[in-house]
């Protein structure tokens, strides 16, 4: 299916006229388009490009822009438009090179009659594009960036946009009167948390501009909130993202930073929402289960503003409030979007807070749960099936069209890490912190040792996984969490494994070397057994084994892990059990 041409026409009424009388398909017939000029780039759908066009000139915000190149194809239908559409924006906003000044309608992932072969189409099209200057970078290499992996504009899932949806009806709801509310987004995993927090700021933002369409249509998924007054409800509203990790929060301040109507100051950490003069009316909090109880932080600086934002907050230094305390109290409305299972240090939320969280939501008909893998290249369980098999509880079994493998030799993986990379790019490896980082203080020294291969710990937090250095590293779960890779090669390390006389998993804290990760809590009267922190290690360990969108490969320490853990992840065996 190459039937399509991509005819350029400048933005000027007396050409566009000209092109239309020799183009047939002009004012009756689905297209798509790209408008370009200068920094900026417009795409759209159309059954009437010419009056389409003419819109667009009357438009204050795209008077700019002064070419059109128009997708044009005989068997082009609504749906297929639709989903061009969608992909071009895409595409466009994860290469950077223009910003896209499309507002956040909405499009659903959905499937359509001989959507692979139109699919086919769209990459020729991008090819076609690209040849015209519009792209700077290849599919597979705009894919692998964290402005495409982040982008505002996702196709959502069903069970994405329905949530969305739900939540959007509330804040507008309850916006209009004294109401405060907590709305809760629940999933494992590759469900797309982060991806439906950065939609809905940028949809609440777009709502809020007052931009309505430029013609009346039902195509766009959310358009019945940019009908008049909804605009006027959002008029002033004060919304954040707050990102608890440092590494992902300025991962989506330069999203923000390229994406119009969304600026970098948007994305906050608990300490800034904590110290803001203002109150907000909305505060998105992505990862909620990394907000912090009152433990030790990661500086001096951070343990003296805790105590100071508490006493300013509520009047006295309250040690049982948490970073979830001051969340609701400087906002009205919050959507916490969470995994009880990710928290990974003693000083995250506890579990019977988070659990309480869900419940509290689930009773107020706030809790909106994400099912849908969008991760891991697989229709099967595989994130409840790695849970299973570190717990010692699961049957081996098979997963359709995922790279899975075991290996006795980490000389081997690394080899084959390394190969996927080159391939496909974005293949790490990542490991738990069960080796001391010597090359913090000495940039000399190696960190990971293992058969007589010599690694350094990832050499920067921020924005690891695209560092130049970063395939000959290994990186920690403060990297990865919140990120993908197309294939992660997991050391399980010594800081777990069996126990020969029990036969039990194990935690070796002799071998954990998080100070953070391990340290008592005696503001709380809080003292962590081994049992308690081998789940917060486990949670780690799913953690990483849940990255690769293509593979993981797994390399285990301990031996008897090693033979315990080698028929779930090994390709072989899994696949005779898969028959």
């Amino acid at each position: 299916m190459t039937s399509f041409s991509v005819e350029s026409v400048p933005l000027r009424d007396e050409q566009l006229e000209i092109w239309s009388r020799a183009n047939p398909r002009a004012a009756n017939w689905p297209v798509v388009y790209t408008l370009t000029g200068g920094s900026s780039v417009y795409v759209g759908e159309s059954l009437n490009m010419l009056g389409r066009a003419k819109q667009h000139r009357a438009s204050p915000e795209k008077r700019g822009l002064e070419t059109a190149h128009v997708v044009v194809d005989e068997t082009f239908n609504k749906s297929a438009c639709l989903d061009l559409e969608s992909f071009l924006i895409r595409l466009f906003s994860g290469d950077g090179a223009f910003q896209v000044l499309n507002r956040n309608d909405g499009v659903i992932d959905a499937d359509y009659y001989r959507r692979g072969d139109y699919q086919t189409t769209f990459a020729a099209v991008f090819d076609e594009l690209r040849a015209l200057g519009l792209f700077s970078r290849s599919i597979p290499q705009i894919e692998n960036s964290d402005l495409f992996k982040l982008s505002p504009f996702k196709a959502l899932t069903q069970e994405q946009a329905i949530a969305v949806e739900d939540i959007l009806e509330g804040v507008f709801e309850d916006l209009g009167t004294d109401a405060t509310s907590t709305s809760v987004v629940r999933g494992a995993p590759g469900t797309g948390k982060t991806v439906v927090a950065i939609f809905l700021v940028k949809l609440l933002v777009d709502i809020a501009a007052g931009r309505e369409l430029e013609e009346a249509s039902s195509d766009s998924l959310f358009s019945d909130f940019f009908a008049p007054g909804y605009g006027e409800v959002l008029e002033g509203i004060r919304i954040g993202l707050v990102i608890p990790q440092q590494s992902l929060r300025k991962s989506v301040e330069n999203v923000f930073k390229k994406t119009p109507g969304l600026d970098p100051s948007m994305v906050l950490t608990p300490f800034q929402v904590g110290s803001s003069p203002e109150q907000f009316d909305l505060l998105i909090v992505d990862e909620a289960h990394r907000l912090s109880i009152r433990a030790s932080q990661a500086s001096g600086f951070q343990n003296r503003d805790f105590k100071r934002i508490t006493e300013s907050l509520f009047g006295s230094d309250d040690v049982s409030k948490t970073q979830l305390d001051w969340i609701r109290r400087k906002s009205r409305h919050q959507v916490l979007l969470l995994d009880e299972a990710q928290a990974i240090r003693p000083g995250d939320l506890p579990l019977e807070t988070t659990t309480a969280l869900v419940e509290e939501a689930g009773m107020a008909g706030r809790l909106y749960p994400l099912t849908s893998q969008m991760r891991i290249r697989s229709d099967e369980d595989y994130v409840g099936y790695v849970r299973a098999a570190l717990n010692g509880n699961g049957t081996p079994r098979g997963f359709a069209g995922y790279d899975l493998r075991f290996f006795d030799d980490f000389g081997t993986m690394r080899s084959e890490i390394l190969a996927r990379d080159d391939e496909h790019g974005l293949a790490r490896l990542v490991a738990g912190y069960a080796w001391p980082w010597n090359s913090q203080t000495d940039k000399a020294a190696f960190d990971v040792v293992i058969d007589g291969i010599e690694l350094q710990w990832n050499q920067r937090i921020v924005d690891w996984i695209s560092s130049p250095t970063s395939r000959d590293e290994v990186g920690s779960i403060h990297t990865v969490q919140g990120y993908d890779l197309n294939y992660a090669g997991v050391i399980i390390g010594p800081d777990v494994g069996v126990d020969p006389s029990s036969g039990n998993v194990v935690f070796r804290r002799e071998k954990y070397f998080d100070k953070r990760g391990k340290r008592n809590n005696p503001t709380l009267g809080i003292t962590y057994s081994d049992e308690d922190l081998l789940k917060l290690v486990i949670n780690i360990y799913v953690v990483l084994l849940t990255r690769g969108i293509r593979g993981t490969y797994v390399y285990v320490v301990d031996p008897l892990l090693r033979d315990r853990l080698r028929p779930f992840f090994d390709r072989a065996h899994v696949s005779t059990a898969a028959s």
